[in-house]
C-alpha cells in the first residue's frame, strides 16, 4: 500500500534538501540485475545525521525501514518492498589519517556510499595496500562490509577496525572488529541496522606491486565473467573445498534460461539478465541449480545474493 501523504511530507521534511526522496520507485533502476518491483519510499540521505532522523521517524510511526546499498548483490522480488528503503549512495565521505610511531598503517574513515573502485583508486594513489582484493569488485563499501566482500587477495575483515551503523531506533552504534562477526561472504552485522561508515587500517606498499596485483585480478575477472548484461556477481557461496560454478556446470546447466534470466555460459555461478527478465525468472533458476546440485552431489548451495521484497 502506498505511503500516506502525511508520511511522505514528513520524510521530505526530514531530508530538508539534504538528500533525495522518490515514492513508488521501481527498484529495477537501483539494482545491477535490473529487476525488482517498486518500493513505497526510496530515500537517499546525504548525511549520517539524516539517516538517524529518518530511522527515528520510521520507528515512531511503525514504518518498515531497511538499507539499500549499490544494489550489486541483490535480487528484489517483483512485488516490490513495503515501507522505506534507505539508500546509502550519497554517504560519500572518505578521509585518510596519518601513521603513528608504533604502527605504519594508515587509518581510513570511509562512508557506506563510497564505491569500491573509488576507495581502491585513492589508496593506490597514496601507495596503500591491503585492499587489492577490490580490483574489479563492484558495489559500495556498506554492502561490501555486510557481506565481507573479497577475492583470493583478501577480504574486508583483513583491514576493518570498526563499523558504524544506525539502529532501528536511530542510534549510532560503534562496533569493533571483534563484534562484527566476519565470516566467508558474510558477517554478524544485524540486518536491522543501516551500515553508514567504517574505519580501516591500510599498510604502506610499493605502488607498482599494488597495481600489478590489481591488474592481474581484473584480468582474471574479465576472462571469467559475463559482460554487457544485468548481473549481481556470484549467486551462490562456494561450498567448502569446492566451487559453486563447477557444481552447477557439471549438472549441465550453463546457458539454461527462464524467460530472460540465464545461467551464464561464461560462468555458471553468475545468473544474468539478458533482456527483460523478472525476479521470478531468477527464482526459477536458483531453485533449479540448488535442486540439481543437491540431487547429483548431495551439496546444498547457499545463496550469496540477498533476496528482499514480496512476490508479484
Amino acid at each position: 500500500m502506498p505511503l500516506s501523504s502525511v508520511h511522505r511530507e514528513a520524510l521530505l521534511g526530514l531530508l530538508a534538501g539534504a538528500g533525495e526522496a522518490r515514492f513508488d520507485e521501481p527498484l529495477s533502476r537501483h539494482t545491477t540485475l535490473r529487476v525488482g518491483g517498486p518500493v513505497d519510499a526510496w530515500i537517499a540521505p546525504a548525511s549520517i545525521a539524516t539517516v538517524m532522523s529518518v530511522r527515528r521517524y520510521c520507528a515512531s510511526v511503525g514504518l518498515p525501514c531497511r538499507a539499500l546499498g549499490s544494489g550489486s548483490n541483490l535480487l528484489v522480488l517483483d512485488g516490490g518492498v513495503r515501507g522505506v528503503l534507505l539508500a546509502t549512495e550519497k554517504l560519500r565521505g572518505l578521509s585518510f589519517g596519518t601513521a603513528t610511531p608504533d604502527d605504519p598503517r594508515i587509518p581510513v574513515t570511509v562512508e557506506a556510499g563510497v564505491s569500491t573502485g573509488k576507495l581502491l583508486s585513492e589508496a593506490v594513489r597514496r601507495c596503500l595496500g591491503g585492499i587489492e582484493f577490490l580490483g574489479g569488485v563492484p558495489g559500495s563499501i556498506g554492502g561490501g562490509l555486510i557481506m565481507n566482500a573479497g577475492t583470493y587477495l583478501g577480504e574486508f575483515k583483513d583491514v576493518t577496525v570498526e563499523v558504524m551503523s544506525v539502529s532501528e531506533s536511530g542510534e549510532l552504534i560503534h562496533r569493533p572488529h571483534a563484534a562484527c562477526g566476519f565470516v566467508y561472504r558474510g558477517s554478524a552485522l544485524p540486518p536491522t541496522e543501516v551500515v553508514v561508515s567504517a574505519r580501516l587500517l591500510l599498510p604502506p606498499r610499493d605502488r607498482a606491486a599494488i597495481e600489478a596485483d590489481v591488474a592481474a585480478l581484473r584480468k582474471r575477472r574479465r576472462e571469467r565473467e559475463p559482460h554487457g548484461v544485468g548481473c549481481a556477481g556470484s549467486f551462490f557461496k562456494n561450498p567448502t573445498g569446492d566451487y559453486a560454478g563447477r557444481l552447477i556446470e557439471a549438472c549441465g546447466l550453463k546457458g539454461t534460461r527462464s524467460g530472460d534470466a540465464e545461467i551464464a555460459a561464461a560462468h555458471a555461478n553468475w545468473l544474468v539478465n539478458v533482456g527483460s527478465a523478472k525476479a521470478s525468472d531468477f527464482v526459477v533458476l536458483i531453485e533449479l541449480a540448488r535442486q540439481s546440485v543437491r540431487e547429483r552431489f548431495g551439496v546444498s548451495l547457499e545463496l550469496e545474493v540477498k533476496i528482499i521484497g514480496e512476490p508479484e
